[in-house]
């Protein structure tokens, strides 16, 4: 049975910094990327970033390019989220996906991912 678990999430202060992980248990042969999407009280899920999963190919949101960087494990079936210098508007749920689809696009739409984890939660005070 294929599932994901993130982890790493908790409360921090403007400036600080977060590593979430992801550990992807199953088969994995199917996956070409993975991506980590939040979704932000009030707000729809959208996606922050995405990385191949045979390739050195990483996709952001605009609104974390040089903060937050996505990389994976290939190994050991993790991929992380390092988030920097947080803003409280990146108060939200964040949740990782995994994505079976061909091709390199951006991939940061919901409809491209076909397994969620439950989701971490980050809090970013002011």
């Amino acid at each position: 049975q294929v599932r994901l678990v993130e982890s790493g999430g908790g409360s921090v202060q403007a400036g600080g910094t977060l590593k979430l992980t992801c550990v992807y248990s199953g088969y994995t042969g199917d996956v070409t990327y993975m991506g980590w999407f939040r979704r932000r009280p009030g707000q729809e899920r959208e996606g922050v970033a995405r990385i191949l999963w045979n390739y050195e190919d990483r996709h952001y949101a605009k609104f974390v390019e040089g903060r937050f960087t996505i990389s994976r494990d290939r190994r050991r079936n993790m991929v992380y989220l390092q988030m920097s210098n947080l803003r409280p508007d990146d108060t939200a749920m964040y949740y990782c996906a995994a994505g079976t689809r061909g091709g390199i696009a951006n991939r940061l739409s919901p409809a491209d991912y076909t397994t969620w984890g439950r989701g971490t939660q980050v809090t970013v005070s002011a």
